[in-house]
């Protein structure tokens, strides 16, 4: 389990098939592996990813084919810059919101603007999870925790401000540039006990009522 608070910026070191899966190198300067040991769990670019090896600052991963379908990383080669974070333990300040890893879809950058102080982006979601996304409510883009501020269909817009944009590889994308996406995993268990998810039994309110309750596209 992670908080979607980036803690670091890694850089891939190596990218290696394995068959249809791939074998990730990352060095993690600034990360703190040095209290971590191998099967510990590793977001990277807002994906679970288990190490399988720690020397000094860099950790390697095992990547599957299904992950590699389902998420970003396997556009990922030597030298790409990826967002980082260490799963929460008790001690970890919740400064995000409760984000499991497991990414639902890739979405894509739609735009982006200055806007004040800040920038206000713009994010276009795969189909199917608009559902889930809710003005106020929280989106992990590429790991990181996002507050929702607008939702018009199938896309939504965030506002930035410049620390993130600084600490995080989300100020280096640019519109048409694809990124993870994992919904509030709240709204996926609201649904289902109301009965609203696909393939739910019995009663429990319907998709429209979960659309007018704030849930909807």
């Amino acid at each position: 389990m992670f908080t979607g608070i980036v803690q670091a910026v890694g850089r891939v070191a190596e990218a290696e098939r394995r068959g249809s899966a791939r074998r990730l190198s990352v060095e993690a300067p600034g990360l703190g592996l040095a209290g971590s040991a191998m099967g510990d769990s590793v977001a990277v670019d807002g994906v679970c990813l288990t190490a399988a090896a720690l020397h000094g600052e860099r950790f390697t991963a095992d990547v599957s084919d299904e992950t590699l379908r389902c998420t970003t990383l396997g556009a990922l080669g030597a030298g790409a810059r990826v967002n980082l974070e260490l799963a929460v333990t008790p001690s970890t300040p919740l400064g995000g919101h409760l984000v499991t890893g497991h990414v639902d879809g890739v979405g894509e950058v739609v735009a982006r603007e200055a806007a004040g102080g800040s920038e206000r982006w713009r994010f276009r979601l795969p189909e199917g999870l608009a559902r889930y996304v809710a003005v106020k409510g929280s989106v992990a883009v590429a790991g990181v925790s996002l507050t929702v501020n607008a939702v018009a269909g199938r896309e939504f817009e965030v506002n930035l401000v410049p620390h993130t944009l600084a600490a995080t590889t989300l100020g280096e994308r640019r519109p048409g540039d694809p990124v993870n996406i994992e919904v509030d995993l709240l709204a996926r268990y609201v649904e289902r006990l109301l009965g609203g998810a696909p393939g739910a039994e019995g009663g429990g309110l319907s998709l429209e009522q979960l659309r007018r309750a704030g849930y909807g596209e």
